[in-house]
C-alpha cells in the first residue's frame, strides 16, 4: 500500500480488503470505464489550456505541456510543474511548463483530468496547503475521491494488472 501512505487507518483497511478480495479491478473498472484520446503532447496542451482558460483566466500563460517518459511515479510523483526565469538582454523571460507522467496516456479520463487540475493549481499555489486543495476542488469537485482512486489505480498497476481493456475512449 505504498501509494496510500498517509491515509487514515480505516481507508487503508478498506483498500486492503479490496485488494485481498480481488475486487479492486472491478471497482475501478466500474467507476472509471471512460478512457480518453489525448495521446499527443499537442492534444494534452490544448486540453490543459481549455481547463486553464475556464478556471484560471488570470494566471500567467503556460509555455509547454507534455507527456514525459522520464517521470517515475514514486520518485517524481505524477506530474511536474516548473517555472524558469531567464534574463535575455534587458528583459526577464519566464516560462511555465507542465509535465505529466506518460502512464496517463492510457489511464482513465478522470485520472488525467485530476492530475492536470493538480498541476494547474500549482500556477497559483506552490505548496500543498489548504488554498491549494480548495483550488483543486473548485476545478474538480470530486478531486479528493479521484486522488484516492488514482492511488488505488497505481496499486493495481503495481500488481501487474491494467484497466486498458476496460477504458474505451469517450
Amino acid at each position: 500500500m505504498k501509494y496510500l501512505q498517509g491515509y487514515p487507518e480505516h481507508i487503508l483497511e478498506q483498500a486492503q480488503k479490496l485488494v485481498a478480495s480481488g475486487k479492486l479491478k472491478p471497482y475501478l473498472a466500474g467507476q472509471y470505464a471512460a478512457g480518453h484520446e489525448i495521446r499527443s503532447n499537442t492534444a494534452l496542451y490544448t486540453y490543459t489550456q481549455q481547463l486553464k482558460s475556464r478556471y484560471l483566466k488570470q494566471s500567467r500563460p503556460i509555455t509547454k505541456v507534455l507527456y514525459d517518459d522520464k517521470i517515475r511515479v514514486m520518485k517524481h510523483a505524477l506530474g511536474l510543474h516548473s517555472r524558469i526565469s531567464r534574463v535575455q538582454g534587458s528583459r526577464l523571460k519566464a516560462s511555465k511548463d507542465i509535465r505529466i507522467a506518460s502512464l496517463f496516456k492510457t489511464a482513465p479520463a478522470a485520472f488525467l483530468r485530476m492530475i492536470v487540475v493538480h498541476e494547474l493549481a500549482h500556477l497559483r499555489e506552490l505548496d500543498h496547503n489548504r488554498s491549494f486543495y480548495q483550488l483543486c476542488t473548485y476545478m474538480e469537485p470530486d478531486y479528493h475521491q479521484l486522488e484516492l482512486d488514482l492511488r488505488l489505480y497505481l496499486t493495481l498497476l503495481d500488481s501487474g494488472e491494467s484497466l486498458a481493456d476496460h477504458c474505451a475512449p469517450e
